[in-house]
């Protein structure tokens, strides 16, 4: 078969299984082409994408100013390797940080490196600047996380399918259930050795879990009582996803990017990855002031392809059309629509019990087991009547089209969406 050679489905489909590792299970769809909200497969059907690379094509599939960035950086130089300065890091650098509004960032590739990332500095910044005994500083995480697949990350999970035959694991690490603040607080005065606490503002991977309106703030308060990192990994839920520029922004309604205001709770690290690039590139970041960052030192840690010339320009410009087309508003708006629409549907749906999120980042339960295929029957059929969305945990649907979308889009995918579940009622 020639490489021009254009493919069916199917073929593009047997060319996977044959030859790549079996470690997703995705829907048979071939995507070839895509742009703003829509994607196409190699037969040209057309599809509203409603999962927006986990939350990584914020911006829209194929933004220009985006991909202009990244062309024109291209063209020029693409990669030095951290021996040497290029002149688009440390713009970059200022420019993030202070949309961020941090002293530093250290730039990496893939929010699961960013994670490790981020455990290194809590670790180091335990045993040089708190005084926890080397080898002793342990970080509380929550029940049903997902962070990561990395061997450290998955040690602290608790999804056994993603833990189960690759120990031995690493030690560290509390477990406590995700909102619940009296387990944080029991787990903080349990030990002087606590060095930070790594949570997701919203659970994506476990089914868009949205903790109770106050768990951040005193969380976040209780780590500062406790002298302990409030690490918030806004991989997935950061850039504006669910309807302010981060997550702990909490109920935002500034008008520009966010500002730091009464609801804004300020992580001691932030992590960051997917959309601050507008999944063009892979770009990730973890953002502290100076008192937690300058604990690292030349050779101890950093990426070949971090930081270098296309990521800064590409992260750059991806968010700038943040700002500029006021994406975490139109999320916030948008958000609110989805939710009442598919509420009032649901309650008279005998085949979907709830539909909860933030933002452009929802979940409907499906009235059935998690260890059932009616989900993915549905996420099917919705490919079939156009419109891409994907099951996570077995019987939840996530939702999280790129937040270009517009009202008349969104009311068009509501009626997608509660026409296919009608086809499932019982």
């Amino acid at each position: 078969m020639s490489v021009l050679e254009k493919l069916t489905s199917a073929e593009a489909i047997a060319l996977e299984d044959k030859f790549g590792a079996h470690n997703y299970h995705p829907l048979p769809v071939v995507l070839c082409k895509g742009e703003g909200v829509y994607v196409w497969d190699v037969e040209g059907k057309k599809y509203f994408d409603f999962l927006s690379a986990y939350s990584a094509v914020n911006q829209g599939h194929c933004h220009p100013k985006i991909v202009d960035a990244m062309v024109e950086q291209a063209k020029t130089l693409t990669l030095t390797s951290r021996a040497f300065y290029n002149d688009k890091l440390g713009v970059y650098e200022k420019y993030i940080t202070e949309y961020f509004g941090f002293d530093k960032v250290l730039p990496m590739n893939t929010g699961a490196e960013a994670v490790e990332t981020a455990i290194k500095i809590c670790r180091k910044w335990a045993y040089e600047k708190k005084g926890i005994a080397e080898k002793q500083a342990q970080i509380i995480v929550c029940e049903n996380n997902f962070h990561g697949r990395t061997t450290t990350i998955i040690s602290f999970s608790n999804d056994e399918n993603a833990r189960k035959n690759f120990g031995p694991y690493t030690e560290g690490f509390i477990r406590i259930p995700y909102d619940d603040i009296e387990a944080l607080e029991q787990a903080l005065n349990s030990s002087s050795n606590i060095a930070g606490f790594l949570v997701e503002p919203i659970q994506g991977e476990a089914g868009v879990y949205v903790p109770s309106e106050n768990f951040i703030a005193q969380a976040k308060a209780l780590c500062e009582k406790h002298n302990v990192l409030f690490i918030a990994d806004e991989v997935q839920t950061g850039v504006a996803r669910t309807g302010s520029l981060l997550a702990v922004c909490g109920n935002c309604t500034c008008e520009a990017k966010c500002e730091k205001q009464e609801s804004y709770v300020n992580p001691d690290i932030l992590i960051l990855g997917k959309a601050v690039s507008g999944g063009v590139y892979p770009v990730s970041a973890v953002l502290a002031n100076d008192a937690i960052m300058n604990v690292i030192k030349p050779g101890q840690h950093g990426s070949t392809f971090g930081g270098n010339p296309v990521a800064a320009a590409v992260a750059m410009a991806a968010l700038e059309v943040v700002e500029d087309e006021k994406l975490a508003q139109n999320a916030r708006k948008l958000g609110h629509i989805f939710r009442e629409e598919l509420m009032t549907y649901i309650e008279g749906s005998s085949i979907a019990t709830l539909v909860r999120g933030k933002g452009l980042l929802n979940a409907v339960v499906i009235n059935d087991s998690e260890d059932s295929d009616t989900a993915w029957n549905i996420c099917m059929r919705l490919a079939e009547n156009g419109l891409l969305a994907k099951p996570t945990h077995g019987n939840i649907i996530r939702f999280a089209p790129p937040l270009v979308m517009t009202e008349e889009q969104l009311r068009a995918c509501v009626a997608i969406i509660i026409a296919t579940l009608k086809e499932f009622e019982k």
